[in-house]
């Protein structure tokens, strides 16, 4: 659910139904997690280097990889505290590969321009959310660590494509709706505590995200342009206006 991120309770995350491993065992895991998350790091920043490169420059690549080296510093705390395996695993390498590329976009966004780079790294970034899900289940690592990651990561791409189709006049204050629907919902949450509580599957959520995001990619691209961006920006908008409402007044109704 939306927001499984910010209302889990973290003892979902230690929860452990099997005799653990021994203090031994246990500092194994560890380590062979940190040489994995540390090989991670590395495709990840090769990833950023490679997308950042190509780009408008209005950040300076030695800023980016300061940026990158905070957020993988915060991540391995994460990783270290609530990651239940004992491999870190191609899926979340995928994943923190993701957040590199939204991390390279930062610097179009500064530059104030977006084009046709912009929509291919966008769509490649896209395109390898459906590879980490079903990575993690092919190889076993499913957990709540693993959804609140890519959750956390979809959240920051769509943030990052609003801003560039927004600051590129490409649509009204309504495409911002679309890079912080949840971020809304998250801070109302704190106002309204059963606005925390688990929401039931829908595919319908999950196709309206994939809306939300193909519609934002298709704005940075330089052929698509008011009025018809503003059009595409409105009924993405809608749609996930829709989603939100519909959750928030089932949320209500089964409020305790």
């Amino acid at each position: 659910s939306r927001q499984s991120l910010f209302s889990a309770d973290m003892t979902d995350f230690l929860h452990i139904t099997r005799p653990g491993p021994g203090p031994d065992g246990l500092a194994r895991r560890r380590s062979r997690v940190l040489g994995e998350f540390l090989g991670a790091t590395a495709l990840g920043a090769c990833a950023l280097l490679l997308a950042a490169s190509r780009l408008p420059h209005g950040v300076n690549l030695p800023v980016l990889l300061g940026l990158y080296g905070l957020a993988v510093t915060g991540l391995w705390f994460q990783v270290a505290r609530h990651y239940p395996h004992g491999d870190f695993g191609w899926c979340n390498t995928v994943t923190l590969m993701r957040g590199a590329l939204v991390l390279a976009l930062i610097a179009p966004l500064v530059a104030g321009e977006t084009g046709w780079l912009v929509v291919i790294i966008a769509s490649v970034t896209l395109a390898l959310d459906g590879v980490d899900g079903w990575l993690a289940r092919n190889r076993g690592l499913v957990s709540a660590f693993g959804a609140r990651f890519d959750m956390e990561v979809d959240s920051s791409f769509a943030l990052v494509l609003a801003l560039l189709a927004f600051s590129a006049g490409k649509a009204g204050p309504e495409v911002l709706l679309l890079g912080t629907a949840r971020y809304i919902f998250i801070g109302a949450s704190f106002a309204l505590p059963w606005l925390a509580a688990p929401l039931p599957e829908r595919f319908s959520r999950k196709a309206i995200c994939v809306l939300q995001l193909s519609a934002l990619i298709a704005l940075q691209a330089p052929i698509i342009m008011m009025p018809m961006s503003g059009v595409l920006a409105f009924i993405a908008a809608a749609a996930l206006a829709w989603s939100f409402g519909r959750d928030t007044l089932w949320l209500h109704r089964e409020r305790g």
